[in-house]
């Protein structure tokens, strides 16, 4: 095994999707704590179109592979692996990245119950993670108010589920086709543009702001929670520009979060953005949809 030549979706540089080439590369080894994962599907996240088209650069090892989360088997085990074995289903949240591969490491997982497809399973990791530990930094709390910027999108849903769920008001931005879908999760739908500011007023004031889109509304967030303290961004790259904080997938920014996330998705209680599944060697395809904006649903990698 260890001498095989699994396959993955390499990017070969910064640009178009078609940087993104089905090669072979080395198999991957899991280390102390870790696990090998044959991987059955991976999630397509913005984060991996931001790093392709170069809009976010950081050191990335030769032949980097995207994909922050994937579901799978376990094939191989780590030195002080507990209560996970070989053969086991599994979802992972990948931080050094790998997961458009035919097998990926991973050091934080949660069990797949077997009610809950691989292509969920693989949608739920960075999204419920982020969710939840944005409304941990945030410290929402019963009874306050949150304005929620991308409540469409798939971190939005997660993060609406969980805030209502503690007793927070959630007001979302979204755009009008998403409406009915913010009322269902238990929000109060707002639009995108000149008027949030008055249209957030209109319904209450505001604790705290959780940006979950990037779409440049920084300026109206700090200005509706009355400065930047409790404003938090996932991906507005103005963000200090404001002072606010924009936060990034950390071991420890939501403990736990995984595990709660599948039990709950496993008990029919969360509710995730639409899915549809490609083939993992369709990846750069898959890039091209999203990036084309005709394609709402999160798309899914599988392998057979």
């Amino acid at each position: 095994m260890q001498d095989a030549m699994p396959n993955a979706v390499v990017m070969t540089g910064y640009g178009a999707p078609e940087v993104l080439q089905w090669a072979e590369v080395p198999m991957p080894q899991p280390g102390e704590g870790q696990i090998r994962i044959k991987v059955r599907a991976a999630g397509v996240g913005p984060t991996d179109l931001d790093i392709r088209a170069g809009r976010l650069r950081f050191p990335l090892p030769p032949a980097p592979v995207l994909g922050y989360e994937v579901a799978g088997v376990v094939d191989a085990v780590g030195p002080g692996v507990l209560g996970t074995s070989v053969g086991d289903e599994v979802a992972a949240l990948l931080f050094g990245r790998g997961g458009y591969a035919e097998y990926a490491v991973a050091s934080i997982w949660t069990h797949k119950p077997e009610s809950v497809s691989w292509v969920d399973a693989a949608a739920l990791p960075s999204s419920v993670e982020a969710a939840a530990g944005v409304l941990r930094q945030l410290q929402v709390k019963k009874g306050e108010t949150l304005l929620l910027l991308g409540g469409g999108g798939s971190v939005g849903v997660i993060a609406t589920q969980l805030a209502v769920a503690q007793g927070v008001k959630v007001i979302s931005a979204v755009g009008a086709r998403d409406d009915n879908l913010a009322v269902e999760l238990g929000a109060c739908p707002v639009r995108y543009g000149s008027g949030l500011v008055d249209a957030v007023r209109s319904l209450g004031s505001v604790d705290a702001v959780f940006d979950a889109a990037g779409r440049g509304a920084l300026a109206d967030a700090v200005e509706l929670a009355g400065g930047p303290q409790r404003v938090i961004t996932l991906s507005d790259h103005e963000a200090p520009e404001w002072g606010v904080a924009l936060s990034t997938p950390t071991a420890d920014r939501a403990p736990g979060a995984l595990d709660q996330g599948m039990a709950m998705l496993a008990e029919g209680r969360l509710r995730m953005k639409s899915r549809r599944s490609m083939p993992l060697q369709n990846a750069a395809e898959a890039h091209r949809l999203l990036e084309s904006g005709d394609v709402r649903d999160r798309i899914i990698l599988t392998v057979d």
